[in-house]
């Protein structure tokens, strides 16, 4: 008779997973880890702000929130200005958040890219990726105008309202789109924010056929960004770059020509990475 033999491999659980891995309910939540991580996102968010102010803006009781703020203060996550008796993010957060970017050479890839742009066009150049429905970005090179866009690396943008937003947006597999547009509703701030899906849906279609986006005063007042995709190997887009500024510089007449630069920025940084720079359009 022959032995039949089962592979073990297939069976076995991968390294650094437990039995419970794909359990998403919230038995397999530390509840008090995801307090603490709460209250550490909403300070990331703040200039600055007194124990009583976070309270009240969070819900949660003083001696709760003091006791979190200690401990992330003691690793450094946080910090305590006793002058002016509010709490900010710390050093030790920018240091985990460099480390994080350190996992892939997109930042470092596009840094002289980034500074070329700016040059080339007398505005701000931004690199941001997609994380859930809102832009990160991840670097910038400003210009040396006085009056500029400024998003440090770690802002966070809706990608509705956001130029590097839309050209992701439009970039991607339409069915993960269609859900990222499902989700709503969607805020608005200002009168030129696209909040409505069929006005949305149809400035994506635009940037498909044109293979750049435009955010004009979707976000800011005064301020516009035209922005285009980076694409991996796979030609998934990964990240996008933009140029943005205010609308008297950024203005509609000099359109083609930033845009132009930014293309050709994008498609040196996806030719960097090793990506297609002729990826399948849907």
């Amino acid at each position: 008779m022959t032995e039949m033999k089962t592979d073990s491999s297939a069976t076995r659980r991968a390294r650094g997973r437990p039995r419970a891995w794909d359990d998403k309910s919230g038995q397999n939540t530390i509840k008090s880890l995801d307090r603490a991580m709460a209250v550490f996102e909403h300070l990331s968010t703040q200039s600055g702000v007194s124990l009583s102010a976070l309270s009240d803006q969070m819900g949660e009781s003083t001696a709760t929130l003091y006791r979190i703020l200690f401990t992330l203060e003691v690793r450094g996550l946080v910090e305590f200005d006793q002058g002016q008796q509010l709490w900010h993010i710390g050093p030790g957060a920018f240091i985990i958040g460099a480390r994080f970017l350190r996992r892939t050479s997109l930042v470092e890839r596009a840094r002289p890219i980034l500074r070329e742009l700016m040059e080339a066009t007398g505005e701000t150049a931004n690199l941001g990726v997609a994380q859930g429905d809102q832009v990160l970005f991840v670097s910038q090179v400003e210009t040396h105008a006085n009056i500029r866009a400024f998003f440090p690396p770690g802002t966070l943008s809706p990608l509705h309202a956001s130029g590097i937003g839309k050209a992701l947006l439009a970039s991607m597999d339409p069915a993960q789109c269609e859900r990222i547009l499902k989700q709503g509703p969607r805020e608005r701030f200002t009168e030129y924010t696209l909040c409505d899906p069929d006005l949305l849906k149809a400035d994506l279609e635009r940037t498909r056929g044109r293979g750049y986006s435009i955010d004009g005063e979707e976000k800011n007042l005064g301020m516009r960004c035209i922005a285009a995709p980076v694409f991996n190997h796979f030609g998934e887009a990964i990240a996008g770059l933009s140029v943005s500024g205010p609308t008297s510089r950024v203005s509609e007449e000099m359109t083609d020509d930033l845009a132009a630069a930014v293309k050709a920025s994008a498609a040196a940084l996806t030719a960097a990475l090793g990506g297609d720079v002729t990826p399948p359009r849907s």
